[in-house]
């Protein structure tokens, strides 16, 4: 029997959908039934919010993964939707409201870290997009064509996407922290045609030079052939004459008029890497009509989407949560939406609230890293002078919230009534897959609750059995779906092995998407995250959720943040060790404490054996803490000290925060020389 049979954290705590958000929500209850009835229908449904040039002619069209009679090696399962539909995204998500004479209305309001602002209606955006499409045309960039850009949160970034998409071009966003060797992986894997960047961004109130990162990566690439270069702090750069263009001198010049031509529904719009430390990243692509359909609906079903709302995503604009919900996802619906180019902290800790105060922001969709921040910073109560009356709704998105930080957000910026929108999903599904509507669900603390409409989603065991409720097992998809990435760039076996190889030929529809986490369902039917499959720690036969473990330290108020890991145990064959970032409050880490929690919480089985304090946890970009990776280095840490050289840590390339790797590597080998977290094992 698994531990996560036998004990887990339990919540019972509730929050009923508002009555006067049910009255006026987008949908009721009946939209669950609805979709179950024909979920290929309720789609179709879903499309037809679009503008289509021309109409599809099959809805939905699937291969699932099946053996070779002769060989028995498994297919590339193939997924279509809205077959023979052509339409042009960029024109869904600009034109057409500037059309119904919506071309006033403020799209994106800038706010860039030095308190430069900027507000761009969408008649500005069509001429900015207009012009950008122009430009790359005279580049030579056509349909099919990979552009790279390695640029921050600015509006050249969301505009370079929307060109992109207009000219049927497919577009690859980098974080703008990553380092030459990330950009140059993706300019290499995509063949890209041009590289998209700035001179320099502004991170944590210092102008910083980019450029050279820039060029460092584009360095005799046969395929690549311009530079395109945003000025954005007029720092002295290198240039490479022929190369290196000037967006000033190219796309601000360039004819506003452009008439967008539509494409195919599955034509490529953009690829996007997950993150990792095994392995090349995976280059996840997208296509232009279901991709759109399913982003465009779910944004407006579970985030209520309002023509008055100010939205705001906080998430950088190269994770895939900013393509969805800060770029196609509200511009699809017509909303206005603010993008914020710096980091929380800067320059003083509030200046989160001072933005949604400024802009009257309505919907506040942020990450549980920073939630988990914000508490360190304030306490109980958030910093007075900040009027945060405009929100209506809050959300969360880059791995399972804790309960008591949920619990904390709903109460500060929630004002103990607006609902959170706890939504799960992934690079691969495109957008959400599981999450409350709010103004329906029943909401309870660290669950994303239930399957959005359309999607069918369960916890099943090893042999596509689904689990009872409470009993752990692996997340899957049970039926294709419009958002789902059709391949991974260049490797569609890769593609196959990662996701469908596990369940091949189970269920109806000939195969199980698997997502890689670990779940479990309650009662109500609401699901729980409780971790990657491989991040899982097995102690004496009982497997542990390293999500429960870590929402059991983080409720300490002497722990700011918290990431747990198995480590090899020559006695239990794993133990739990834990890795604590002390919070702001000044209060300090108490080991044996936080080990007596654990076990109070949780049960005995998963109190830590070792607890390391550290300044900083590594983390993919979207905020999840990169587990195995502090396993990796406890175990690297144990081989260096018994004289042997330790393995490769492997790719960190797409870490959001690389640095921590060396503050971590830094905090083990301060320990002790008889910490038994360092003792080898035998």
């Amino acid at each position: 029997m698994s531990i996560t049979e036998e004990v887990r954290l339990v919540e019972s705590r509730t929050y009923p959908a508002p009555a006067a958000l049910a009255a006026q929500a987008n949908v009721d209850a009946g939209i669950y039934e609805h979709a179950a009835t024909d979920p290929v229908a309720f789609w179709e449904e879903a499309a037809h919010r679009l503008y289509w040039r021309t109409p599809w002619h099959t809805a939905h069209e699937w291969e699932p993964p099946t053996p070779d009679p002769a060989t028995g090696e498994l297919s590339v399962p193939a997924a279509r939707w809205f077959v023979g539909g052509r339409l042009n995204v960029a024109e869904n998500c600009v034109d057409r409201h500037v059309h119904a004479g919506r071309g006033s209305t403020v799209a994106l309001h800038f706010e860039g870290e030095p308190g430069d602002r900027e507000s761009v209606t969408y008649r500005d955006l069509q001429r900015r997009v207009s012009q950008a499409a122009n430009a790359l045309t005279d580049f030579g960039i056509g349909p099919g064509d990979r552009v790279v850009v390695y640029l921050p949160v600015l509006v050249e970034t969301v505009v370079i996407a929307l060109a992109c998409a207009r000219i049927g071009a497919v577009h690859s966003l980098v974080f703008g922290g990553f380092s030459a060797e990330a950009v140059r992986f993706r300019l290499q894997d995509t063949g890209a045609k041009l590289l998209v960047t700035s001179d320099g961004q502004y991170r944590r109130g210092k102008a910083v030079e980019v450029k050279s990162a820039a060029d460092t990566a584009a360095a005799d690439l046969p395929d690549l052939e311009h530079v395109l270069v945003v000025r954005r702090t007029g720092l002295d750069i290198a240039w490479t004459p022929g190369r290196d263009v000037w967006w000033h001198e190219s796309v601000e010049v360039a004819s506003e008029h452009h008439d967008p031509q539509p494409f195919d529904a599955e034509h490529p719009l953009f690829i996007i890497y997950t993150s990792g430390t095994t392995g090349k990243p995976k280059g996840l692509v997208h296509t232009s009509g279901g991709y759109l359909a399913h982003t465009s609906w779910a944004h407006w079903a579970h985030f209520d989407a309002k023509s008055e709302d100010v939205h705001w995503c906080t998430a950088d604009l190269a994770w895939v949560t900013a393509h969805t919900y800060e770029i196609y996802g509200p511009l699809s619906n017509g909303l206005t939406q603010v993008i914020y180019e710096g980091t929380p902290g800067q320059p003083h800790r509030e200046r989160h609230l001072e933005i949604i105060e400024r802009y009257g922001v309505t919907v506040y969709y942020t990450a549980p890293t920073l939630i988990r921040t914000f508490m360190s910073w304030f306490g109980e109560e958030l910093p007075a002078g900040y009027d945060l009356s405009s929100l209506r709704l809050l959300g969360t998105v880059g791995e399972a919230i804790n309960p008591e930080a949920w619990v904390w957000f709903h109460r500060t910026f929630g004002r103990g009534e607006l609902p959170i929108v706890d939504t799960w999903w992934q690079s691969e599904t495109g957008a959400a897959m599981l999450v409350p509507l709010p103004g329906v669900t029943t909401l309870k603390p660290g669950s994303a609750t239930v399957p959005l409409p359309g999607i069918d989603m369960a916890v099943v065991d090893e042999d596509g059995a689904e689990q009872p409720p409470g009993v752990a097992g692996t997340l899957v998809a049970r039926r294709p779906w419009p958002g789902m990435a059709r391949t991974v760039w260049g490797d569609p076996e890769r593609y196959r092995d990662s996701y469908w190889k596990d369940y091949a030929g189970r269920g109806e529809h000939g195969g199980f998407y698997v997502a890689g986490d670990s779940a479990t369902v309650d009662a109500d039917g609401c699901f729980w995250i409780l971790g990657r499959l491989d991040d899982v720690v097995n102690v004496s036969g009982h497997r542990l959720s390293t999500i429960e473990i870590e929402s059991a330290l983080v409720a300490d108020p002497s722990v700011g943040e918290a990431g747990a890991a198995g480590v090899d145990d020559a006695l239990t064959g794993q133990a739990v060790a834990v890795f604590v970032m002390p919070s702001d409050g000044g209060v300090p880490l108490d080991a044996a404490a936080l080990r007596s929690r654990v076990s109070r919480e949780i049960g005995p089985i998963a109190k830590p054996k070792h607890v390391i304090t550290v300044p900083d946890l590594p983390r993919t970009r979207s905020g999840k803490i990169m587990r195995r990776l502090l396993a990796r280095l406890v175990h690297a840490e144990r081989e260096s000290r018994a004289g042997r050289v330790p393995a490769p840590l492997g790719d960190i390339t797409s870490l959001q925060n690389p640095e921590a790797v060396d503050a971590v590597a830094a905090a083990l080998a301060a320990l002790g020389a008889d910490d038994p977290a360092l003792a080898p094992q035998t």
